[in-house]
C-alpha cells in the first residue's frame, strides 16, 4: 500500500481525492497555484507545494515541477484526478522513470485512447462499432471535402488530441468546411497542442450513454450500469444520470459486453469510460474513451455503492479488485448536476469572484455535495468553472428528480453568478422528464426558449 500520494489537480476533485486518501490511512500532498493558495483542497491535505503561477500552464500542467513536489516530499504515486495531466501519456512516462506510481492506465494506452483517430480505428479492429467518419486523420480542407462526400453533410470536425468540447465545429454544407477547418485546427492548436483533425457524421436525436470499466493487474474486467449524459450544451455536459431509463436489461447487457470486449482487447488497467452514441434503434457506436475518472463518477458511485476512487487507489498498489461483476447491482436512481460558475445569460461567460455567502441544503436521505469551495472562497479566472457537484439519489427517478429540483431552490450562493436556475429549470422540461432528452435539444430548443423566458420576465419587471 502507498504511504503518501500527490494529489496532481485542484478543486472538487482534489478534494475528494484527498478525503479517500485520509480515509485509507494514506498521507496526502496538495499542489497548488499561486491563485489557489486558500484553496480547500490545499488546507485538507497533510502537505502542500506551490508549483507555480496562477495560469495552469505554469502550475497544474507544469510536469516537472509537480514531479519535483513528488520526489521532494517522498510521495510515490500521484492521483491526477480528471483534465490537466490526467491524460497524458508524456507525464505518466516521466511518472514512471522516477520511480512514482501513476494512479492510472499505462502511458501506451493513454496515448491510444487520447488520439480519437487512432481510438476509433482499434475500435474498428476489435469488432466495436464506431460512428461512420473518416479512417484515420484529415489532413487539410480538401481531404474532409472527399469524406463528406462519403459520409454526406452534417458532420463533426473534432481535434485528435480533443476533449471537453473544445476543436469540434459542426459542418452543415461544402461552403462551411474550409473556414471551420481552419477554426477548429487552430482551436486544437491553441488547447492541446496538436492540429490533427478526423471526422465524424453528426447523428441526429442520439443520446450519449457511457460505461465505467475498471479492469486490475490481475486481469479481472468489470463493467458499471450505463450512465446517461445526454443533457448537454456545446458538447459540455449539464446533467447526468444512472441508468438510462430507456434501457432494457437485454440492451444494458448488449452494451457492457461491448465495454467489456473493448477493455479486454486494450488490456486496459485501473479505470476509464467507453463513451457511445446512442441511436433511436439503440444501436451503439463508440465515440471516445476518457483514460481517467470522470466528472460524473458520483451517480456510478451512487447507483452501485462503490468508492470509484478507493478502488482507483487499492489497484494502483496492485490490489485485486474487491468485488466481480456479480456483485454490480443497480440500486435505484442517481442525478449530478454541475454547478459552474458562470452567466448562462451572457453566453455562459465563465464568472470568477469571491463568494461572499454559501449554504448547501445538506439533511436528508440521497443528497450528497463534492465541492472545493466555501464561504470566502475566490473563484479565479484561469481554471475550468466548475466549482460543485450536486448529486442526488432515491430508488426511483421521480424522486431522484425531485430532491435535486429541492437542493437547487434551498440553495444560496451570493457574490458570484452561477448556473443553478439554468440548471433548476431543465430538470422541468418535459423531454427530460420522460429520460428522451437527446445531445442537441438544449442548444437547439430548451435554451433558446429559456433565455427568452428570462427577457420577457426582465421587461415585465422593468414594467412594473
Amino acid at each position: 500500500m502507498f504511504q503518501k500520494v500527490l494529489v496532481a489537480n485542484r478543486g472538487e476533485i482534489a478534494v475528494r481525492i484527498i478525503r479517500t486518501l485520509r480515509e485509507l490511512g494514506i498521507a496526502s500532498v496538495a499542489i497548488y497555484s499561486e491563485a489557489d493558495v486558500e484553496s480547500l483542497h490545499v488546507q485538507l491535505a497533510d502537505e502542500a507545494v506551490c508549483v507555480g503561477g496562477a495560469a495552469a500552464q505554469a502550475s497544474y500542467l507544469n510536469r516537472q515541477n509537480i514531479l519535483s513536489a513528488a520526489i521532494l516530499t517522498g510521495a510515490d504515486a500521484i492521483h491526477p484526478g480528471f483534465g490537466f495531466l490526467a491524460e497524458n501519456a508524456d507525464f505518466a512516462e516521466m511518472c514512471a522513470a522516477c520511480q512514482i506510481t501513476f494512479i492510472g492506465p499505462q502511458p501506451a494506452t493513454i496515448e491510444l485512447m487520447g488520439n480519437k483517430a487512432n481510438a476509433r480505428e482499434f475500435m474498428r479492429q476489435a469488432n466495436i462499432p464506431v460512428i461512420p467518419g473518416s479512417d484515420g486523420f484529415i489532413a487539410d480542407v480538401a481531404a474532409a471535402k472527399a469524406v463528406a462526400a462519403k459520409i454526406g453533410y452534417p458532420f463533426l470536425l473534432k481535434a485528435a488530441a480533443g476533449g471537453g468540447g473544445k476543436g469540434i465545429r459542426k459542418v452543415t454544407c461544402a461552403a462551411d468546411v474550409a473556414p471551420q477547418f481552419m477554426a477548429a485546427q487552430q482551436e486544437a492548436e491553441l488547447s492541446f497542442g496538436d492540429q490533427r483533425m478526423y471526422i465524424e457524421k453528426v447523428m441526429t436525436a442520439a443520446k450519449h450513454i457511457e460505461v465505467q470499466v475498471f479492469r486490475d493487474q490481475q486481469g479481472h474486467v468489470v463493467t458499471f450500469p450505463e450512465r446517461d449524459c445526454s443533457a448537454q450544451r456545446h458538447h459540455q455536459k449539464v446533467l447526468e444520470e444512472s441508468p438510462c431509463v430507456l434501457l432494457t436489461p437485454s440492451k444494458r447487457e448488449q452494451l457492457l459486453a461491448l465495454a467489456r470486449k473493448a477493455t479486454t482487447a486494450m488490456a486496459y488497467l485501473n479505470t476509464g469510460t467507453l463513451e457511445f452514441l446512442m441511436d433511436q434503434q439503440q444501436n451503439f457506436y463508440f465515440m471516445e474513451m476518457n483514460t481517467r475518472i470522470q466528472v460524473e463518477h458520483p451517480v456510478t458511485e451512487m447507483v452501485t455503492g462503490i468508492d470509484l476512487i478507493r478502488e482507483q487507489i487499492l489497484v494502483a498498489s496492485g490490489a485485486t479488485l474487491s468485488f466481480r461483476q456479480r456483485d454490480i447491482q443497480i440500486r435505484g436512481h442517481a442525478i449530478e448536476c454541475r454547478l459552474n460558475a458562470e452567466d448562462p445569460l451572457q453566453d455562459f461567460l465563465p464568472a470568477a469572484g469571491t463568494i461572499d455567502y454559501l449554504y448547501w441544503p445538506l439533511g436528508g436521505l440521497g443528497i450528497r455535495i463534492d465541492s472545493g469551495v466555501y464561504a470566502g472562497s475566490t473563484v479565479p479566472p484561469f481554471y475550468d468553472s466548475m466549482i460543485a457537484k450536486l448529486i442526488t439519489f432515491a430508488p426511483e427517478r421521480t424522486q431522484t428528480i425531485a430532491k435535486m429540483s429541492r437542493l437547487l431552490q434551498e440553495l444560496v450562493i451570493r457574490g458570484i453568478t452561477t448556473n443553478q436556475q439554468f440548471s433548476a429549470a431543465l430538470l422541468t422540461d418535459l423531454s427530460y422528464l420522460a429520460g428522451t432528452l437527446t445531445t442537441n435539444e438544449i442548444s437547439q430548443r430548451f435554451l433558446p426558449q429559456w433565455l427568452a423566458q428570462q427577457k420577457l420576465g426582465d421587461e415585465q419587471h422593468a414594467a412594473v
